[in-house]
Formats: C-alpha cells, structure tokens, sequence
C-alpha cells in the first residue's frame, strides 16, 4: 500500500524523532493555551483534568497518519473527524473552522521552529514538502479555506496569530496545570524552553519575555547528547514518572 506521507519527506523525519516531537509538544501547549476555541476541550473535562496527557495523545494522532498508508491515515482521520463530530453534536454549536485552520497550523509552524532549534533550519524546499504534507492532512479533515502554497500559509499564520489568541481564563487555568502535573522546577523549565520556541505574539501574551539565557546552553548539550543516543535518562529526568510511557510511545515511529 503506498505510504499517505512518502517515506523521503521531512516530515517523517520530523515526526519520527521523540526530541523534536517533545519540543512540539512543549510549544503547542504554549500556543494552544491561547487560543480562542480552547473552551471546546473544556467542554469534554478531559484536558483540564489531563493536560499533558492530551496532548501527547494529538502527537500520537499525528503520528498514526504520518507514518500510515493511505488508508490507514483516512481511517484515521475519518476517526477524528467523528470525535469532532460527537462533541459538535454535545455542545449543541460547531467547532468554527478557524479553530482547526489554528491547530493544523501551530502543528506546520512548530515543525519547523523544533527541528530549527534542535537542528538545522529547513531549506525552502524542505518547507515546502513539510507544508504539503501537512495540507494533506487539512483536506483529510475536510478543513476548508486551506493556503496552497508555503509562502501563502505563512501570511495566513500571521493572520492567525494576531486574530485568534487572546489570555484568558482557561490560559491561567491550564498553565496552574501544567505546574500541577509536572512540578514547579519542571515548570520553570517549560517556560525557558517556550520562551525560545514560540512565536513573539505568543511570548507576549504569555509574558515569557525574550529568549531566556538557561535553556539555550541546556538545548545544544541536549542536542550533543541525543546525537550519542544518551537521551534516554535526560528524558526521564526532565518529563514526570508518569509520562515515560507516553515518551516511549514516540520511539516505534521512529523505526
């Protein structure tokens, strides 16, 4: 069965590296904070009950149809779209179609901005192939109103981002458990590492400041470190007993 992603793009290599996809996770949950139609997952309980838990369950989504044959990532995402659906149905009112566009969005943006700190910057034609794959997605969710093209995507992000983040009571709701679940020196380090990922509008809103000066010694000894596959007991030093699973999980897409 031919794969939905081909097996040469970037964004398998991407999405099949458990340190690039933990620093996605940790922007996205910066990000996602944010957002306008955040409220959704409130009505559902499940993310302020688990935060970290739900998001490492949308990277597990993620990588069930990057890393997926054509069918296999349609049934995926026919799946999603039924989850949606339900709980459309619930709240009696539709998830407005900017609300997926952000999400698709912040998932394309923090690609490459994770691989860029980690790495290397991608080549225009690596962000290129990143966007396409990405737009597949889109159109399997039957998200409408998608750019076509990279460069018409990054003039619709910043759109985005100026329109439909805002602080609000589920931003301070969600960070309190954030601090919750990972413990406060974690936090803090949470906070280092968004710092140096997230957009400056998202850094604003979130009144992380500028680009913070522990974190960036820390991320190139990491970068050292996973190059010598010792990354393992870092993992576990940096990510609560609870979530080694959910780290492990990430490592079979990667093969």
């Amino acid at each position: 069965m031919s794969p939905f992603i081909a097996h040469n793009s970037i964004v398998r290599r991407i999405w099949g590296d458990p340190d690039v996809v933990l620093l996605i996770f940790a922007g996205a949950a910066a990000e996602f904070a944010l957002n306008r139609a955040v409220d959704w997952l409130f009505f559902t309980n499940r993310l302020p009950k688990d935060p970290i838990g739900r998001l490492f369950s949308t990277v597990h989504y993620a990588q069930r149809i990057v890393f997926a044959s054509e069918q296999e990532a349609f049934e995926t995402l026919t799946k999603i779209s039924t989850i949606h659906a339900a709980i459309e149905r619930g709240r009696g009112q539709r998830i407005p179609d900017w609300a997926y566009r952000d999400v698709l969005y912040l998932l394309i943006d923090y690609s490459q901005r994770a691989h860029e700190l980690l790495y290397d910057p991608l080549s225009a034609t690596e962000r290129d192939d990143l966007y396409s794959g990405f737009l597949r997605v889109g159109h399997g969710l039957g998200v409408p109103q998608l750019p076509l093209t990279f460069p018409e995507w990054q003039a619709d992000r910043y759109l985005h981002l100026e329109r439909d983040l805002v602080y609000s009571q589920y931003t301070k709701r969600l960070f309190e458990q954030y601090r919750r679940h990972v413990g406060w020196w974690r936090y803090q380090l949470l906070l280092e590492l968004q710092a140096m990922l997230v957009p400056g509008r998202v850094r604003e809103l979130l009144g992380l400041g500028q680009k913070r000066w522990v974190m960036g010694p820390l991320v190139s000894a990491y970068s050292l470190v996973a190059q010598l596959g010792l990354q393992a007991p870092v993992q576990h030093a940096l990510i609560p007993k609870a979530y080694w699973p959910q780290i492990e999980s990430l490592k079979p897409a990667a093969r």
